[in-house]
């Protein structure tokens, strides 16, 4: 029987209904589950009822979670007749279950039961999973045809209770158990243990394999060129190299031409979005009884598996005749110059290997699989020596044909991504393609209310105290404040972000500031990550209600790993503290303009933003890549790609000197927000050859924003790799990407465009924009702290380059490119101005005849105005639809003012921080932005100036201007009283548009007035 349960905290309601006909009501609250009930106790003459009570349930069966519901209903007591009314109900489906480690208190809105119900308020829960033995379900259990009122109370039981991620896994697994292959041949990274993205990853995968919309994975022998159109950008154009190409390739599932898929003769595979490429797949398995070859009778035992001029090595084994290695080797099908394939094995010597035998293959007997088929089975051979005999020793092989859909693919080695130096496969662990997924994040909220009988050595003095608090790295301190009574009070918040599995302590320190520079620790209190606890959202009684008091430890006593506390030294000073792990927040660990993900840290919250679609992403290749590093006296580069979409990071396998580089891997994403970007940057490896060791190059990157992509389309194209050096603008080459979004609940995501784009915890309670920075900017390091420590890593200047993390330095060219853009944005309400202009000095008299016309009745029918409005912005849109952009959007050099930028500019820009430039360079580039921020005080001041004549008119500070504008207020207020509105309107269009005769070159008397009124310059220093 399983020990799985399920859990339920009742915590509290609030502003409930009231029912007891004296405003108030006797409230408990009934669960039921899998046929079982168990009730609370009653809050009598509560509307916000607090219970704090635990029940547990049996899962007689958890393959059938996902279809099982929990109800809770908030009853009121009615003690005249021993009835209950309805207040109201809360039903959470079984996907929306986690493991007690995810769990946190959420506040449900309650429900209706029916049509004519009255229902308000909310109810929190806190509902997890666990197979915690020691746990028993509440007893005894309400039937659910007896009495709710037979004066029995659900038991409370209160124990420890455990991780069941494991557990979770294998439910979603064994229920979606038909899907497996399917999941595994997409690549299709899953969230668990949510069950909800799994079900949508079964929804969506038909999507993604439709054969009508796909073609076959049947490539041509001797495909043609890809065609290639030129792409002009609406917004500038700039050099024709510098623009996106469209391409026309022939990929897995057929021809792409104009976004759509010309299928071949055969059914599309998984990996439709790539071109197909054939490998030769080699699996050394093990050995047994070889000879020995040395006089001490000690065998050291590899493999080197040898087509043509590539050759591939396995690790050796010392002193043992029965190795096993179960090591992969892939050999590129257009690369192979042989018929034949050797599998040779030797014995590693100092000077020389001694042959031990081998094994030979002719390759139009070996046989070729295609995925789904099941792995080759391998087989024993015999090896032959070099006499050619087969006596002694037999080697287990399998040798099959396939490409890069074999699941072998991602851990072997590769011919074409190996380097000449180095065949072995133990030395390509730092080449092969891998999947990484970045740690979840969560915001800490340290919230230091105040500290009480602090303890100093010198009784002659206050203590000036301020509070320290360290998370790893991040450190924090609260204001400095004089405890005058020894009692200190701060009620500061302190943000942090940790990364799960949570791995350091939070340290708080209580100091006294002694002296200039001088601080003394007056105790140390060290609390355990995991014992804070997760929240969703942030109540305005948590301080009061939450808050606890940590007992301070003196320094030299104290341990991090001290479990039993010495009662010699126990310490009287203690520190109030409110401390949660934030989960309604989404952590930033990337620029907020190109975020990839943007749900909240609680998993629990995650059922609010269902997928919504699949992204899948092929990398097919890179041309015209610069050279790095010089090996065997030429010049060449050994690159990769890195995709960066939510959590998860994709990195293809290097390919070793080669300018023109042909990945051809394919990658999917669940995508729960169209207005997330994806990230593919392009880096050379410099972790292997003659250097290991030295930072990666950044070669360039590409970002694609999801909401720019149509449904179903195939855009393949060739992205320039833009790249801002201190000497200008350069392309570092070309990326050809295939890239597809495949909707799979269109009603979603019409949905999502209507709710918040961040959680809600951002818009209630938010942060400063400096908090913002300052937590990216953490975030964004432990990320790359946890990447780096995989394997093989990924590496901390790859992370903070597809993570943006500089760029919120200054930039003078960004900043005029941000002036520009900001002019872009009002240009159209410039031109409109402008063309009223012309209309009013009658340029065109027979345009300023019709906009009277067009005026009149606008003016006698004003109803029609809003309709006329909204129908000419329809009508624009529809006219602009012809003109729609074919393609994702890409860097423009103009737009980024790029193309004509100073170079001063640009060595300021790529300066480090602090400078490192000389003084006299530095104090020239200071005046410079004197000289700008001058220009830019100055029309500050002249808005301020305007915005001040407008307060002066009513304030008397002319007494002369303030009495005429009080006499004209006068006049036209009773002017109005007998005038229509309508004649006015008239009037005041006409007066506006009328013909430049009746007009005078000198301004006009409104405007003399205005400029006559006094402004606060008088009063500036």
């Amino acid at each position: 029987m399983s020990n799985l349960r399920l859990g339920v905290e009742v915590v509290s309601a609030h502003s409930l209904m009231p029912k007891d006909g004296q405003g108030s009501a006797n409230a408990f609250v009934e669960l039921q589950f899998d046929g079982q009930k168990y009730r609370t106790t009653t809050k009598e003459k509560d509307l916000n009822p607090v219970w704090n009570e635990s029940f547990y349930f049996n899962i007689s069966d958890p393959g059938n979670l996902s279809y099982l519901n929990l109800e809770a209903y908030v009853y009121n007591h009615l003690k005249t007749t021993n009835t209950k009314s309805f207040l109201g109900k809360v039903r959470l489906t079984g996907t929306s279950f986690v493991p007690y480690s995810d769990a946190a208190v959420l506040h449900y809105p309650l429900e209706k039961r029916g049509i004519f119900s009255r229902v308000k308020g909310e109810l929190g829960l806190k509902v997890y999973l666990t197979n915690d033995p020691s746990i028993r379900s509440s007893s005894p259990p309400l039937s659910t045809e007896s009495s709710v009122f037979s004066g029995s109370q659900a038991a409370q039981t209160q124990g420890p209770v455990e991780q069941v991620q494991n557990m979770v896994q294998n439910i979603v697994q064994a229920a979606f158990s038909n899907d497996k292959g399917k999941a595994e041949a997409r690549h299709t990274f899953h969230h668990l243990p949510n069950t909800a993205v799994s079900q949508q990853q079964h929804s969506s995968a038909p999507v993604s394999q439709e054969p009508a919309r796909f073609g076959a994975d049947q490539m041509r022998a001797e495909p043609q060129g890809p065609r290639i159109m030129r792409m002009f950008s609406g917004s500038g154009s700039q050099p024709i190299d510098y623009q996106l190409k469209e391409t026309s390739p022939i990929l897995g599932g057929g021809q792409v031409v104009g976004g759509r898929v010309i299928r071949a003769e055969k059914p599309a595979s998984t990996y439709d979005l790539v071109e197909k490429m054939h490998y030769l797949f080699v699996r050394v398995v093990k050995a047994r009884d070889l000879p020995t070859m040395d006089v001490t009778g000690s065998l050291d035992p590899f493999v080197e598996v040898r087509v043509g001029n590539y050759k591939g090595i396995t690790k050796h084994f010392a002193k043992t005749k029965n190795p096993e290695w179960n090591e992969v080797f892939a050999f590129a099908g257009d690369t192979i110059q042989s018929s034949f394939l050797e599998v040779v094995v030797k014995d590693k010597d100092m000077l020389k290997d001694d042959l031990v035998g081998f094994v030979r293959f002719d390759l139009s007997d070996v046989p070729t699989r295609v995925p789904p088929d099941s792995p080759l089975a391998p087989e024993w051979y015999r090896i032959e020596n070099s006499k050619g005999e087969r006596k002694f020793g037999e080697l287990m092989l399998a040798v099959w044909f396939g490409t890069q859909a074999d699941e072998a693919f991602p851990d072997a080695w590769h011919s074409d991504a190996a380097s000449h130096h180095d065949g072995s496969a133990a030395g390509s662990s730092h080449i092969r393609s891998k999947v990484y997924h970045s740690p979840r994040l969560w915001y800490l909220r340290v919230s230091v209310l105040g500290a009480q009988d602090l303890v100093i050595p010198d009784k002659n003095r206050f203590p000036d105290v301020y509070v320290k608090v360290q998370v790893g790295n991040q450190i924090l301190k609260t204001k400095p404040t004089q405890a005058r009574n020894l009692n200190a009070v701060w009620n500061e918040d302190l943000i942090f972000v940790v990364a799960e599995p949570f791995e350091d302590h939070l340290i708080m320190s209580v100091e006294d500031r002694v002296g200039p520079n001088k601080d003394e620790t007056i105790g140390k209190a060290i609390i355990p990550m995991n014992a804070i606890e997760k929240r969703a959202e942030v109540r305005h009684d948590d301080r009061i209600d939450r808050s606890r008091w940590f007992h301070l430890e003196k320094a030299s006593v104290l341990d991090v790993d001290q479990t039993k506390k010495d009662k010699k030294d126990k310490f009287a000073s203690r520190l109030c503290l409110c401390l949660f792990l934030e989960g309604g927040y989404h952590v930033h660990d990337e620029s907020t303009h190109y975020s990839s993900d943007l749900r909240p840290s609680l998993k629990q919250l995650w059922v609010r933003t269902p997928s919504i679609g699949v992204l899948e992403l092929g990398i097919l290749n890179a041309d015209g890549l610069p050279p790095v590093k010089s090996r065997d006296q030429k010049l060449t580069s050994d690159t990769y790609c890195v995709a960066k979409y939510g959590q998860k990071w994709v990195r293809t396998r290097t390919i070793m000197n080669s300018l023109s580089p042909k990945y051809n891997e394919q990658y999917t994403w669940e995508v729960y927000d169209p207005a997330t970007v994806i990230t593919i940057g392009v880096f050379d490896n410099s972790q292997v050859g003659e250097s290991p060791g030295n930072r990666d190059t950044k070669i360039g990157k590409v970002r694609i924003r999801i909401s720019t992509l149509e449904t179903g389309r195939v855009y393949t194209h060739s992205y320039p790799l833009l790249v801002v050096h201190p000497s200008g603008v350069k392309k570092m080459g070309e990326l050809h990407l295939a890239i597809r979004f495949s909707c799979t609940s269109w009603l979603n995501t019409m949905l999502i465009y209507t709710r918040p784009l961040l959680p809600k915890m951002h818009y209630i309670k938010p942060f400063s924009i400096m908090q913002q920075d300052m937590l990216r900017h953490q975030a964004v390091n432990i990320v790359a702290a946890r990447l780096s420590r995989s394997e093989p890593p990924l590496r901390k200047e790859v992370v903070e380059y597809m993570s943006d993390i500089d760029s919120h330095l200054w930039s003078m060219r960004r900043s005029k490119a941000n002036f520009f853009r900001l002019m872009s944005v009002f240009s159209g309400l410039i031109a409109v101005g402008k063309w009223f202009g012309e209309v009013c000095i009658w340029k065109k008299p027979i345009t300023t005849g019709l906009v009277h016309v067009l005026f009149v009745m606008l003016v006698c029918f004003p109803e029609l105005i809003l309709p006329t409005v909204f129908l000419y912005m329809f009508l624009i849109g529809l006219w602009n639809y012809r003109f729609r952009a074919r393609y994702p959007p890409h860097m423009n050099t103009k737009i980024s003012y790029a193309d004509n930028v100073h170079p001063d500019e640009l060595d300021e820009e790529f300066d480090t921080f602090p400078t490192s430039r000389s003084s006299e360079l530095v104090r020239m580039r200071y005046d410079r932005l004197r000289s700008v921020a001058g220009r830019i005080q100055t029309v500050v001041g002249d808005i301020a100036s305007q915005g001040e004549r407008l307060q002066h008119l009513l304030s008397w500070r002319d007494p002369r201007a303030t009495a005429i504008f009080l006499v004209f207020c006068l006049l036209v207020a009773l002017f109005l009283y007998i005038t229509p509105f309508q004649v006015l309107v008239l009037v005041t269009g006409l007066f506006l548009m009328r013909h430049p005769r009746f007009r005078g070159r000198l301004p006009s008397a409104p405007i003399n007035f205005f400029r006559r009124l006094p402004a606060k310059t008088d009063s500036m220093l």
